[in-house]
């Protein structure tokens, strides 16, 4: 079963995301979208909306003994399907640019993301290819 999360379960969430860069999920502003089995959560994705209103998909993680079972495909399905409404961006692996076009994300110039996704990698400093990080978006509405 795949659904959006109640706040008031993020701290399971948390708990799986430990595993990928200590993720967490904040009600206020985060949307966070999990794959159930029985009661176990098996992938996660995540949409945040940023102050100036800008939504950043990330945190799409399935941990290592669940994968290969479709489940980041369920996350992500879900995911585009509740926040169509609004222009999705994120900075893609590189390896899975082809797994997030089949959900309409497209590679786009790093400075055509909105300033507070593109401010997370920083570090990077503007060598994308060095990061193996590709910025992508999804077009609102579709």
């Amino acid at each position: 079963m795949v659904r959006e999360l109640l706040s008031a379960e993020f701290p399971a969430a948390n708990q799986v995301w430990l595993d990928y860069h200590g993720t967490i999920g904040e009600p206020e502003q985060d949307r966070v979208f999990a794959v159930f089995v029985g009661k176990r959560i098996v992938s996660l994705g995540r949409c945040r909306r940023h102050p100036d209103g800008s939504m950043e998909v990330d945190g799409v993680f399935t941990p290592e003994e669940c994968r290969g079972k479709g489940y980041a495909r369920m996350v992500m399905a879900a995911l585009v399907v509740a926040c169509h409404n609004d222009d999705l961006y994120m900075y893609a692996v590189e390896s899975l640019e082809g797994f997030y076009a089949r959900f309409g994300f497209v590679p786009i110039p790093e400075g055509d993301l909105p300033r507070p996704v593109r401010e997370r990698y920083t570090w990077a400093a503007g060598n994308m290819e060095g990061a193996e990080v590709r910025p992508m978006m999804r077009k609102a509405g579709l």
